[in-house]
């Protein structure tokens, strides 16, 4: 290990000693939200009860959005290398519980928590599963848990990798850091020319312009099945989508839609899905607090159909898809509020509409580029965008246009998936039993 790594990695694995006490309360703090963070903890500590008898190919998507864009990779990677097992791990129950949802059935797909990102804990993820090679999604990326790779001879592909300036910007602010994290990756597939450019810049080797794979996920039938009957059931009303919400968005949107559907159709219909399914309960006490009648997608029977319902709260999982292919137009949510927005590439994908918020700032590229194609629009507030939604409703030749294009921009945009495999085969990470 070169001299400035050790330097810089003993204050940092003497620091996580302390700290635990913290992490430890923090991840409390969360479980008390949502119980699941305390399930399979021993994990967050390097302690495993699976394994697999089969060579790992270790996958790295922390929470839910990384994990159903790895899905195609993962499906890739396992028609590529026929003898191996995937090991997805994941930081957040969210994420875990995509895994399992998106892989039921297959059991060359592990699924565990990535541990702490303290020596010894890294240490034995990897001399538990013996990974043959590692991807990580986008970029989350951990000082010791990849000079632990380097130094065991672990190659590490960065995968998918977006890197905006204001990232770019902290990372600059420590060197020694950037050094750690991008040095130690074998190579890279970014995103964009961009990302691409800002990464080389901080020290990342072999890096090559792979695209977004989140272009490559490919709506399931059943799923667009499901968004068929959901349109069916709620027949002609017209229906607006206020996709993966975040916390104070949904007052906004419940308060602009109160006065725009008292000037426009008042038989239209809200569907709002909440980012975080923790909050489901807060987000439906803020709907009646209002005066609106809501109903649930886990009541039973599922239906938004009645007239009386003014919003249907999506409190479910994996059905992003199902709820797109049901709306008229969706606003995307994390846009409204400095998160940095959700990704539009669903949406366009099944042809919906979308209407984008000023923060954008984690699909900047994708975002500007959806505008530019007509796929989207930008509105500068909440109260613009649910105006411009109202009159899109009274416009179908211009939500048909919006539509077409969509689908075009996600088609266009598709084989980043093929890209990241010939990018693996070009460090020579071939499957051995292959002829």
């Amino acid at each position: 290990m070169p001299l400035f790594q050790r330097l810089f990695l003993l204050p940092y694995n003497l620091l996580w000693l302390p700290a635990l006490p913290a992490v430890l309360l923090r991840l409390l703090r969360r479980a008390y939200r949502q119980p699941a963070y305390l399930h399979h903890l021993q994990e967050r500590f390097g302690h495993y009860c699976v394994r697999t008898p089969r060579p790992a190919i270790w996958v790295h998507a922390v929470s839910l959005g990384e994990t159903r864009a790895a899905e195609p990779l993962v499906r890739a990677l396992l028609e590529r290398w026929p003898e191996h097992a995937v090991v997805l791990t994941h930081m957040t129950p969210t994420g875990r519980t995509a895994s399992k949802d998106l892989f039921a059935g297959n059991n060359r797909v592990l699924r565990v928590y990535l541990p702490y990102d303290f020596g010894p804990f890294v240490t034995r993820f990897l001399r538990h599963f013996r990974p043959v090679f590692g991807i990580i999604m986008e970029t989350e990326l951990w000082p010791m848990l990849l000079a632990t790779c380097q130094q065991r001879n672990v190659p590490v592909l960065l995968a998918n990798a977006r890197l905006s300036e204001r990232s770019a910007r902290r990372y600059a602010r420590w060197p020694a850091l950037a050094r750690i994290l991008f040095g130690a990756l074998t190579a890279t597939g970014a995103q964009s020319a961009a990302d691409a450019a800002r990464l080389t810049a901080l020290g990342a080797r072999r890096v090559n312009i792979t695209g977004n794979i989140k272009f490559d996920v490919e709506p399931p039938s059943e799923i667009l099945a499901l968004g068929a009957d959901f349109r069916a059931r709620r027949g002609l009303r017209p229906t607006i989508f206020a996709a993966s919400t975040r916390e104070g968005e949904e007052e906004a949107i419940l308060d602009a839609f109160i006065r725009a559907s008292s000037s426009g159709n008042p038989e239209t219909l809200l569907i709002l899905t909440p980012r975080h399914p923790q909050r489901f309960d807060e987000v439906e006490n803020l709907i009646r607090a209002r005066g609106l009648t809501v109903s649930r997608r886990s009541a039973a029977p599922p239906d938004p159909s009645p007239i009386d319902t003014q919003v249907w709260l999506g409190d479910s999982m994996g059905e992003m898809f199902a709820y797109y292919a049901a709306s008229d137009i969706a606003l995307v949510g994390g846009s409204w509020q400095p998160f940095g927005g959700q990704n539009p590439i669903e949406a366009c994908a099944v042809g919906t509409p979308i209407l984008l918020g000023p923060h954008t700032f984690n699909f900047q590229r994708i975002a500007l580029e959806a505008v530019e194609a007509g796929a989207a629009q930008r509105c500068n507030d909440i109260e613009t965008a649910l105006n411009a939604a109202f009159a899109l409703l009274e416009d179908p030749a211009a939500r048909t246009k919006m539509s077409e294009a969509g689908r075009a921009f996600a088609a266009a945009n598709r084989g980043a998936t093929a890209r990241t495999i010939a990018l693996l085969g070009e460090l020579g990470l071939q499957d051995p039993t292959a002829p």
